[in-house]
């Protein structure tokens, strides 16, 4: 279980970032690194959308009838400070699409420390194999209420506004020449197979100190007392992982219709 922490709120925070493809271990890895009471590796964030939502304010009539650029900039420089003002941590990993170009650019811009992201990948179709096995066991499943079919919901799932492809493009931002520096990839296989040197790597790459992890009997994600409310919006379990130690989950491909594993058992990652 967690040490106790000083009621004291840290101050000068460093923030990295967490991106990859959904069922690619991301939830076990921030059960993994919360064990250091040093660490807050976050749930799916918001931080992103806010910076986004700002943004586009820009292009609001109001805004450009008094385009006071310098004044919404002070409050974007700001938003990540004031996010996690009370987070009683002194290293924030925040979970999103960091790499993609639009979230990179505002980043870039308006985030004032070094950017950092953590990027986690599993073979596509063993991401699709994931959660058509989920959604199978899973009757209040957001993908058992919105398609009718295997096909349509692997379709669904790559749909372009969807986070699979949102996170393809993410990578693929982040391969290019001018941003590899940015980014340290882990393979979900490596999480559970090889979990000692993953963790170390990833320590390495974010330049803080090791901490002695445990690799059985962990904890479900609970972040600031509050842990996802996955019944009625995604599905039952869609963030529970298993505690007793790790275990690669079963992802028979073979599940999924033919036409599928044709179309994108081609897209390669890195």
């Amino acid at each position: 279980m967690r040490k106790k922490k000083s009621s004291s709120l840290k101050r000068n925070k460093q923030i990295f970032f967490l991106a990859g493809f959904p069922r690619a271990g991301n939830t076990l890895l921030t059960s993994i690194l919360n064990q250091n009471p040093d660490i807050c590796c976050t749930p799916n964030s918001i931080t992103l959308e806010i910076m986004k939502d700002l943004f586009l304010l820009k292009k609001k009539d109001v805004f450009q009838n008094f385009p006071d650029e310098q004044s919404l900039n002070n409050v974007m420089n700001e938003v990540y400070n004031l996010y996690y003002k009370n987070w009683n941590y002194k290293y924030i990993i925040d979970r999103g699409p960091a790499g993609t170009i639009g979230n990179l650019m505002l980043l870039r811009k308006h985030f004032k420390q070094e950017i950092k992201i953590i990027f986690l990948v599993r073979p596509l179709l063993e991401v699709l194999a994931s959660w058509m096995t989920w959604a199978q066991k899973t009757p209040d499943s957001f993908i058992r209420q919105a398609t009718h079919n295997p096909t349509e919901a692997c379709h669904t799932l790559m749909n372009k506004d969807g986070q699979i492809v949102k996170e393809l493009l993410c990578m693929q931002n982040l391969l290019k020449p001018e941003n590899k520096h940015m980014v340290h990839f882990v393979d979900y296989k490596e999480i559970v197979s090889k979990p000692g040197p993953t963790i170390k790597g990833i320590y390495k790459f974010l330049g803080i100190p090791s901490f002695k992890h445990r690799f059985i009997d962990l904890d479900q994600v609970v972040v600031n007392g509050m842990s996802y409310k996955d019944e009625g919006v995604l599905g039952k379990d869609m963030h529970t992982i298993h505690t007793k130690k790790l275990i690669k989950t079963t992802t028979d491909v073979s599940i999924l219709p033919k036409e599928i594993i044709k179309q994108y058992g081609k897209i390669k990652f890195i």
